[in-house]
């Protein structure tokens, strides 16, 4: 599904929703922060979210059950997609140099993500068991090495 960016207004509905899981409109209308807008403009959200296919709904007698059709994981990664490519050229690499020149993201906790990414784990140079390695090394077949008949030959001369 492709997904349509939300005003910030239907991102605030989404919000509340996506906490909630699913909702009546009387619930969104309690749970909205004040200033509460009026409940016509609520419901023109939900009717539009539901157009945007951001929003199902189900039908209990005379009122609807609001879900969410995409999840905020889903939502939040088209958001820092369209993100990146508007605002950085599509690179996270732009990006996380900001991030880091600026000290938004702090360099202990750099270190820490990359430890916990296992990312510094060196590539090991020296074989995991050497005396493993030695006792292959002299214990199996010998190398046959070959004579060149030609440099015997011009050595004797």
């Amino acid at each position: 599904m492709i997904l349509q960016p939300l005003t910030t207004s239907e991102e605030e509905v989404m919000q509340l929703i996506w906490n909630k899981g699913e909702i009546y409109f009387r619930e969104l209308m309690d749970i909205f922060p004040e200033p509460k807008p009026h409940q016509n403009t609520i419901s023109t959200f939900l009717k539009i979210l539901v157009e945007k296919n951001y929003l199902t709904t189900e039908k209990q007698g005379r009122i609807n059950l609001y879900r969410p059709s995409v999840t905020f994981v889903d939502y939040r990664m088209f958001v820092l997609k369209r993100f990146l490519e508007n605002y950085f050229n599509g690179s996270g690499i732009e990006l996380f140099d900001i991030l880091m020149n600026d000290e938004l993201i702090a360099t202990d906790d750099f270190f820490k993500y990359m430890e916990s990414k296992k990312v510094f784990e060196s590539k090991k140079t020296e074989p995991e068991n050497p005396i493993q390695d030695y006792i292959k090394e002299i214990t199996g077949e010998k190398k046959t090495k070959k004579k060149d008949k030609k440099k015997k030959k011009d050595k004797k001369k």
